[in-house]
């Protein structure tokens, strides 16, 4: 008999600033439906992390990123949808242009958020990190 290992997957999640605020999109569909998120995917094969964020940003906003560091990581377990995940998170800035939803059927909207004034109800991964009582507003 054959069984099944099940591993978690590796998202990652571009905090990307401007000025004093981030980046966040109102997810749609089945996993996070709802609920508040800083753009970002699946980690592919092969693929650096900081390239991952740039190419997911990319194509979920129009956006490109400058100066991308590595930042925290979170460990996500959705136990309603069976899914556990860790995120890498990077941190990046984009100064020029305009967000835009190019995933439609993924994201409703995005929007620039202070840091302590972030929408409801965010996504777990997000959850994670206030709970660990970071900010990228923080030097450390």
């Amino acid at each position: 008999m054959v069984t099944e290992t099940v591993r978690p997957a590796i998202g990652v999640g571009a905090i990307i600033l401007r000025g004093n605020k981030v980046l966040l999109g109102l997810r749609k569909g089945k996993h996070g439906d709802g609920c508040w998120q800083f753009p970002g995917g699946h980690l592919e094969y092969g693929e650096a992390i900081e390239e991952c964020a740039r190419r997911e940003v990319l194509e979920e906003t129009g956006l490109n990123l400058e100066n991308i560091l590595i930042g925290p990581y979170t460990n996500d377990v959705f136990a309603k949808d069976k899914k556990h995940y860790v995120t890498l998170f990077t941190v990046a800035e984009s100064h020029e242009g305009e967000a835009t939803v190019m995933e439609p059927d993924k994201c409703s909207e995005w929007g620039w958020f202070e840091w302590d004034k972030m929408p409801k109800p965010l996504f777990l991964p997000i959850r994670h990190l206030l709970e660990k009582g970071y900010s990228p507003f923080l030097k450390s």
